[in-house]
């Protein structure tokens, strides 16, 4: 899914940085217009080399000014074309007035759009561009109305209009395009939050052949070409060499929880797994899974002896927040092992029932538990997931993975990365609590905590993925078995 995309993402104000560079270089501002048109042209026509006819939304600026350009391509390949415009035309400046002067001259008369105009072909939105934020208004959300409801193929011009294209958020509506060609940097906005819902199929295309510097960017998107790798194992290598993992949580009635951390520790290689939980699950995790050393605590005392053992902690599947739960990770926030933090671990930490961790930590967020721990609410998360990713890595010196479609991973130093892999099915109970015993495994097995998060990100999402396939009814625990035949066709045990 889309790993043929860059992997370096951009916000708006980059690309539009990126834009005057290119133009300072000597390419000029119309030249890349027509490059972008001719791109957007020739990926309509190979989706839909049969539709025969167009219909552009033009609104002002340079993104009105891209669908006068496509219209007027397809007005010389002998395609009928009907161009409504939202912004008068004769008060466009620049190049935008260069194209709309270029688009009649091919013979077009665009029109003021009006409620009810009959729409044929395939429907290009070229109404707001990357430099759209917060509410749509009329005409345009009449417009963006006509367009989601006209039953015919839609392509937007470098982003959905409506959709913000630094946060993905859609604050009412915005266009659902089939496809969607950007150009210059790849937008983060098209890849989290509602992006992924509006967009379809997203094509990019430079206009330049001029390589692009990560470190300008404002994220990686994580693919199998970039993403982190364990060291093969040696012949000679035993349990020792990989880590133990203490997982601490299942209070009364949640043992589940923090077995499936358990059983996806395992799976994905740590040396060992001990779990610290409640003593009624005791007997039914050993019938389950013998391979876990389970031990029944009933206060911080007994967990500190099994703490002093391991490698790294994973806190909070299962967990609850009575006190027991209290007790129990106390033990947890005084040491100094990486640890991974989810679920009611996070709501104590929220709650200020408990410290956070003294060494290096990930914390796995859903927008619900990051809104706790920033004192905000989830709507607001939500329209502005980067800036809260980044706020959670630094306010918790921690590495934040905060899930939801397009989850984003921030490190305290700045670094963010993006996974876009994920299927409706893992919407289940559960799912969580995997991910947490994957990313706890890799970091037992030595990987960094920004490198562990991203990689069990990925590992988990494409795990769904290809569950999914399936349709409904995916459970949680169907997920290890999977992630670890992926682990091992991208990162073999033996090289």
């Amino acid at each position: 899914m889309h790993d043929e995309l860059p992997l370096s993402l951009y916000s708006a104000a980059q690309v539009r940085a990126l834009d005057a560079r290119l133009i300072e270089s000597g390419t000029s501002g119309f030249e890349l217009m027509h490059r972008a048109a001719r791109a957007a042209w020739r990926s309509l026509r190979q989706r839909w080399p049969d539709a025969g006819a167009l219909t552009v939304f033009a609104g002002g600026g340079n993104n009105g000014a891209d669908g006068y350009l496509i219209a007027s391509l397809a007005q010389r390949s002998g395609w009928p074309v009907n161009v409504y415009y939202l912004s008068d035309p004769e008060k466009l400046e620049g190049d935008a007035a260069k194209a709309y002067m270029e688009a009649k001259g091919t013979g077009i008369n665009p029109e003021p759009w009006r409620a009810g105009v009959k729409l044929t072909g395939v429907v290009v939105d070229a109404l707001l561009g990357t430099g759209f934020s917060g509410e749509v208004r009329e005409p345009y959300a009449k417009a963006i109305e006509q367009i989601n409801s006209c039953d015919l193929p839609v392509v937007a011009v470098d982003i959905p209009s409506g959709l913000n294209a630094d946060t993905g958020f859609v604050k009412d509506q915005a266009v659902k395009a089939n496809l969607t060609i950007t150009f210059i940097g790849l937008k983060l906005g098209l890849l989290t939050g509602n992006g992924p819902d509006y967009c379809g199929s997203i094509e990019f295309a430079a206009l330049v052949e001029e390589p692009q510097n990560p470190a300008d960017a404002m994220a990686q998107r994580l693919a199998p070409r970039n993403l982190p790798k364990l060291k093969p194992r040696k012949r000679s290598s035993h349990k020792g060499n990989f880590g133990h993992v203490l997982v601490i949580g299942g209070d009364e009635g949640t043992g589940g929880a923090a077995l499936m951390a358990s059983e996806a520790a395992l799976r994905c290689g740590a040396g060992m797994i001990s779990l610290a939980t409640r003593p009624s699950n005791v007997a039914p995790v050993l019938a389950r899974r013998p391979e876990v050393m389970v031990a029944g605590v009933e206060s911080a005392g007994k967990v500190i002896a099994l703490a002093e053992k391991a490698d790294v902690l994973a806190v909070g599947p299962g967990l609850g927040q009575g006190a027991w739960s209290r007790s129990v990770i106390s033990v947890a926030a005084s040491r100094e092992v990486p640890q991974v933090w989810d679920a009611d671990a996070l709501n104590l930490l929220a709650s200020q029932a408990v410290t956070k961790p003294r060494g290096e930590w990930i914390m796995t967020p859903h927008p619900g538990e990051a809104a706790r721990l920033l004192r905000s609410d989830i709507a607001t998360i939500q329209s502005r997931r980067p800036a809260a990713a980044r706020k959670l890595a630094e306010h918790y010196g921690a590495v934040v993975l905060l899930k939801g479609l397009g989850t984003l991973i921030a490190a305290p130093d700045g670094r963010m990365a993006l996974c876009g892999r994920g299927h409706p099915a893992m919407s289940t109970g559960g799912a969580g609590d995997v991910l947490t015993g994957i990313i706890a495994a890799l970091l037992a097995q030595h990987l960094s905590v920004f490198d562990a998060a991203c990689l069990g990100a990925w590992l988990h999402g494409r795990a769904g993925e290809l569950l999914g396939q399936h349709g409904r009814g995916l459970a949680a625990s169907d997920l290890p078995d999977t992630v670890r035949q992926l682990l091992e066709s991208y990162n073999p045990c033996l090289q």
